[in-house]
């Protein structure tokens, strides 16, 4: 079933979001913003997880507390925009794998082309959730969770900071049942395929390349 994308429009992410679009903010405090939005988007991503009631003692008595049952998660940054993430949605959820997938937009079909592919060998128990900063053309996204669904990873989740029209359409042709979790969604690409008005490159913002 093809779901409308969740746009997170809490003021502390809009703000943030805010500072990172500008072009003056240096690599420092735009790395440091990802960071976070980061467990803002993550904390979105994962409000319908499963809890089970299970018997805790607290210094006064014993009592039923929730707590998360059913899967775990894993975490899969497509790289290598994507790792701005990981670190600080680790310190929410401490306990979840990391998997990793390399794909590059090839500049003249903007095809995504892989080049490297590590995997938790128990993704299939676990909830994925795949994160990169631009949901643009889709390419990346389409091909990562197709990849992803290979090795057996259901439910798939799909987390960015800013998408466009065209990715989340080709998204909802090609994966409609993976959710997708963003902070805006944008105008429209560019005829290089930026997202417009976007942030630009967010992997050369993140780490200080052209």
């Amino acid at each position: 079933m093809t779901q409308d994308p969740v746009v997170v429009r809490h003021p502390l992410v809009q703000h943030k979001l805010s500072l990172m679009r500008s072009k003056e903010t240096p690599t420092a405090l735009f790395r440091q913003l990802l960071r976070e939005i980061g467990p803002l988007l993550l904390y979105e991503a994962t409000r319908d997880l499963p809890l089970e009631e299970k018997e805790i003692e607290t210094p006064i008595c014993k009592t039923r507390a929730p707590m998360l049952s059913g899967k775990k998660l894993c975490l899969v940054p497509i790289l290598r925009a994507g790792l701005g993430f990981v670190d600080a949605m680790l310190e929410v959820v401490p306990t979840a794998r990391v998997g990793h997938i390399g794909l590059y937009r090839d500049p003249t079909t903007l095809a995504a082309v892989e080049y490297y592919l590590k995997l938790p060998e128990d993704i299939a128990q676990r909830l994925t959730i795949l994160v990169d900063p631009m949901l643009a053309t889709g390419n990346s996204a389409t091909a990562a969770i197709t990849r992803l669904k290979e090795f057996g990873a259901v439910p798939i989740k799909f987390v960015c900071l800013v998408a466009a029209p065209d990715g989340l359409a080709l998204m909802r042709a090609e994966h409609p049942d993976v959710p997708i979790f963003t902070a805006a969604i944008d105008e429209k690409l560019n005829a290089h395929a930026y997202i417009v008005p976007g942030l630009g490159d967010a992997g050369d913002r993140l780490f200080g390349t052209k």
